[in-house]
């Protein structure tokens, strides 16, 4: 009761948490599985509104704060949320949202473990200091994620399981990510891919059309890359 925002945001996490599982392991029928899904990117939705709301708790309907929003992590994922919340239901769409809550949810768990006694439950604390020490691991494969539905939505529309817009405002997400001043996971992961399709492409036993395409693609993707 001390702690309403951040306990509301841990419980609104945990729950994303468990639609995300029941979503993602294939123990329902298809519709029953998108109705988690759903509910686990309008649970983080509420999450992100939450925290931006702490970050920046006096609203004002102009430009400079909109600028001000935009540089938060957590406006990022308000965003992302409302891009996938209606489309098609992609397991992919889910892990950087499922991961997200489970590591965050992660240090407020350990508070609660810690009011209830020290020693208390200490099969889940052990969970908890793994995740904590893989977090930079889960960090870039969060960013991986992020990078690789780029394509994803453009295929989802080639497929008909996406909106026109779709792609147009997913690459306005990516662009945020990689400008985040938190979170340098998706601006390092894009450089060292830059970094292995290079130098796989310089090996002689690389096809020549392959090392073209490669580069070309390289040079397109430089010239979308925010300055």
């Amino acid at each position: 009761m001390a702690n309403k925002l951040e306990t509301a945001m841990w419980l609104s996490r945990l729950f994303t948490v468990y639609c995300s599982i029941l979503f993602i392991l294939p123990i329902l029928r298809l519709q029953e599985a998108a109705n988690f899904y759903q509910r686990a990117l309008l649970a983080n939705a509420l999450t992100s509104a939450l925290r931006l709301h702490q970050r920046l708790p006096h609203f004002q309907l102009s430009r400079a704060f909109f600028a001000q929003a935009l540089l938060e992590d957590s406006c990022h994922y308000l965003l992302y949320s409302l891009i996938f919340v209606n489309s098609y239901p992609v397991t992919m769409s889910i892990f950087p949202v499922f991961l997200f809550s489970l590591l965050h949810a992660t240090t407020y768990t350990k508070k609660v473990l810690d009011s209830i006694g020290p020693g208390s439950m200490a099969f889940l604390r052990s969970l908890l200091d793994k995740l904590a020490t893989n977090q930079q691991n889960i960090l870039k494969f969060i960013a991986c994620n992020e990078i690789f539905l780029m394509p994803a939505t453009v295929f989802m529309l080639f497929s008909g399981q996406g909106s026109l817009l779709q792609p147009f405002i997913y690459y306005r997400f990516l662009t945020l990510r990689y400008s985040s001043r938190r979170n340098p996971y998706c601006r390092t992961l894009f450089t060292e891919l830059r970094i292995l399709v290079e130098q796989l492409i310089t090996k002689p036993s690389c096809p020549a059309f392959i090392r073209r395409m490669c580069l070309s693609s390289i040079s397109f993707i430089s010239r979308l890359a925010p300055a």
